[in-house]
């Protein structure tokens, strides 16, 4: 008997796992916040005995050093990984004992690193899973782009070979977990679908249904811009990252508030689009916990800034914290719960800013300024027609490039517009937030301009340098 536990990471659209026996267990790319691996375990009423890594990470801050100590566990990394901690080194056709029956056997699939390796779940000598971690996706291959630019041909060729190999030497019916893929910007692209297996991936994996020259040629074409603080998640992950601190911040009041503000700090509000647009405390920014917090704030702020979080209740300030540990945002500076009203200074009034839909923008004059804060690799493929195109990840760097007048911003489904909405509200600008989808552009009667396929692969190639 064995099971398999998912461990969900939906913020960063990630997957860990807890696989096991009757008696112990291992954790695979387990996040930062490993109290939610232990419950797991503790659910299961068995000991983690292993905790493994598929690859040094470049988009989280991982818990497996942690866990392992926290555990007593056996810390599995591929040999090929620089790491500067003790660490059970990892290479090619090693098998692990798990429990009773069950066994860990390692595959190196070089490509989204060039330690990458797999590892096949058997019961009884049979395989029964395999954890690909950034290797096999569900439809796709992790991105071969984050190590090292000269090396990026190189892996994309070998993510190939990789995923030819764990179709040749793997049954048909063994189950595909991978680590990336589920919104993750470590995916080459992003599918449809939450499981699969090799028998699947052989018939839908483009790596596996097209020749190499041509699928690699296409994987380099379609890379997305990477985020600004994947620089910081791999240096923090080999040197050994510390534990974590998710004990409530220091209270500040409305007065300590408008200090931080005034010295620079960033001040961030966690609360809804809809709440945030109808009041907030002027100078503040938006980023929703429910949304891809974790993400989009470690892109945005400069790193190592001091950052205040507003919330409206604990708990909403708790999980975002949990959140952001998991991108290396340790402790904030301070944080501040309940509404606007608590967080204005006497005699001082929240400030606000109108919503709006791409209806309302249809029947707007021609002289307000139409702002697309998409990744250029989605404006390829269709944009409104005299829109501004500053991507949302560089929109701090560039507000002087936003023209005069009405500023009018959206995206694709009004969470990013939110966040430029008030970055933009906090300089001072006239600014509309446009909470649609962007589906609804055309339906209301805004001419889109349309790139043909040329034009969309070359902006997609231009995006890997934004």
């Amino acid at each position: 008997m064995f099971f398999v536990d998912t461990i969900e990471v939906s913020g960063l659209g990630n997957r860990g796992y807890l696989a096991g026996g009757e008696r112990t267990a291992v954790a695979v790319d387990p996040p930062r916040d490993v109290d939610q691996v232990i419950a797991a375990a503790a659910r299961r009423g068995v000991r983690i005995s292993h905790v493994v890594e598929t690859h040094v990470h470049n988009d989280y801050v991982t818990g497996g050093l942690e866990l392992a100590r926290i555990a007593g566990a056996d810390y599995l990394v591929p040999a090929g990984a620089r790491v500067s901690f003790e660490r059970t080194p990892v290479r090619d056709g090693d098998v692990t004992a798990l429990d009773t029956g069950l066994a860990l056997r390692a595959l190196a699939t070089p490509g989204h690193t060039p330690h990458h390796t797999s590892y096949v779940l058997e019961a009884n000598g049979t395989a029964v899973a395999v954890f690909t971690g950034g290797s096999l996706l569900i439809g796709t291959v992790g991105r071969p782009d984050l190590v090292e630019p000269r090396l990026t041909e190189r892996l994309a060729r070998a993510q190939h070979a990789s995923a030819h190999r764990l179709a040749a030497e793997l049954p048909d019916d063994t189950a595909v977990l991978p680590t990336h893929g589920f919104g993750s910007f470590c995916s080459s692209s992003q599918s449809e679908g939450s499981d699969t297996t090799i028998g699947k991936e052989k018939v839908s994996n483009e790596a596996l249904t097209r020749d190499v020259d041509s699928f690699v040629a296409d994987l380099l074409a379609g890379l997305d811009d990477v985020p600004a603080y994947y620089a910081h998640m791999g240096p923090a992950n080999a040197a050994g990252p510390a534990p974590v601190d998710l004990t409530p911040p220091a209270v500040a009041d409305a007065d300590e508030i408008a200090e931080r503000l005034d010295a620079g700090e960033w001040v961030v509000d966690l609360r809804n689009r809809v709440a945030f647009a109808s009041g907030h405390l002027s100078g503040s920014f938006n980023f929703e916990v429910e949304g891809q917090l974790a993400t989009y704030l470690a892109w945005l702020i400069p790193w190592g800034k001091p950052v205040t979080l507003l919330a409206e209740s604990p708990a909403q300030l708790a999980a975002a914290q949990r959140e952001l540990v998991r991108v290396g945002i340790d402790r904030p500076a301070a944080a501040a719960t309940g509404g606007p009203a608590d967080w204005v200074r006497e005699g001082e009034a929240p400030a606000s800013f109108p919503r709006g839909t791409f209806a309302d923008l249809a029947g707007r004059s021609t002289d307000v300024v139409v702002l697309d804060v998409r990744r250029t690799s989605e404006r390829a493929d269709g944009y409104v027609e005299g829109s501004v195109h500053i991507p949302v990840h560089t929109l701090h760097h560039r507000l002087d490039e936003v023209p005069d007048g009405q500023v009018w911003v959206h995206c694709a489904g009004g969470m990013r517009a939110a966040i430029a909405a008030s970055l933009l509200d906090a300089s001072g600008r006239d600014v509309v937030a446009v909470d649609d989808s962007f589906d609804a552009a055309e339906k209301a009667g805004l001419a889109l301009g349309p790139r043909d396929g040329a034009e969309a692969a070359k902006a997609r190639r231009s995006s890997l340098t934004t």
